[in-house]
């Protein structure tokens, strides 16, 4: 038996850090929301009880560091699973690159697994697993657009953006969100305004949620990555409505409304940087 679902991308349109915690962890506020660009998953049932993962990206972990390996463990682990599955992820979504890629992976084979071994769980249960492997995993496993609060755990969803083309570009390195968070001086940040956001998205205000666009990493993450932020000038520069770095980067998605225009953005960008996509919105949940 096999079933096939797909692990869409997420951008931050908000994210901001109020504190570090006792935990070690930073109390963030973010608006999430999903978009049109997803790896898909293979969840294959094995009478051996065995977790084995295929991955098609060299980069990507095909043993119990991978989160989507953790995912098919803490459900057998619960529910005392004595099959076994296979699990053939094909990477679409580029590796560490503040897309929440391996973060969906993990949610997607949540949401699979619960069909393939008939758990019958509800997506609030499994969200709630998922927080155990993840800060992003919660979020996944719903999909659409919600705020995110705590470590990024404690989820409330909201209205779907007006829909828009998302302009992705991530330049060939890898950060460090553990590096970035701990070059973050909390007592210097430009904080931005969340309520604003909700109210500009849940009144499909299209040019007030590129005006509201806010991360705190940007300036920590522009600072030990250069080339980051020349990506982000350049987007603005070629005329996207709004500009934004996602997560802790590398990647810096632009917000277009006329096709032309992304048409003319996306080229411009592939004249320098390889690893560019352009897509769509999605911003609705799982039901």
């Amino acid at each position: 038996m096999k079933i096939s679902i797909k692990a869409p991308a997420k951008i931050n349109l908000s994210l901001d850090v109020l504190h570090k915690r006792e935990d070690g962890f930073h109390e963030v506020e973010m608006i999430m929301t999903t978009v049109d660009l997803a790896d898909r998953i293979e969840l294959t049932l094995l009478e051996e009880n065995k977790i084995v993962i295929d991955v098609s990206e060299g980069f990507v972990p095909n043993d119990n560091r991978n989160l989507a390996y953790q995912a098919a463990q803490v459900l057998k682990d619960k529910f005392k699973i004595s099959k076994g599955v296979k699990i053939a992820i094909q990477k679409n979504i580029p590796v560490s690159a503040g897309l929440a890629g391996g973060s969906s992976d993990a949610a997607a084979t949540l949401r699979g697994l619960n069909q393939l071994w008939d758990l019958g769980l509800s997506l609030d249960e499994l969200a709630e697993l998922g927080a155990k492997i993840g800060s992003d995993v919660s979020f996944c496993v719903y999909g659409g657009t919600a705020l995110a609060t705590g470590r990024g755990e404690k989820i409330k969803h909201i209205s779907a953006p007006p829909s828009c083309w998302v302009i992705l570009a991530k330049p060939p390195i890898g950060v460090s969100t553990a590096e970035v968070y701990r070059n973050l001086n909390l007592n210097n940040i430009d904080h931005p305004d969340i309520n604003k956001m909700v109210a500009a998205i849940e009144g499909r205000e299209y040019g007030q949620i590129c005006q509201e666009l806010g991360n705190v990493l940007e300036t920590v993450t522009f600072k030990l990555y250069p080339e980051v932020q020349r990506i982000k000038d350049q987007m603005i520069r070629f005329g996207a409505d709004g500009v934004l770095m996602s997560g802790s980067g590398p990647t810096v998605f632009g917000l277009v409304k006329h096709e032309s225009r992304m048409l003319r953005i996306y080229n411009g960008l592939r004249g320098f940087c390889h690893d560019v996509h352009a897509v769509r919105i999605m911003g609705e949940r799982y039901y």
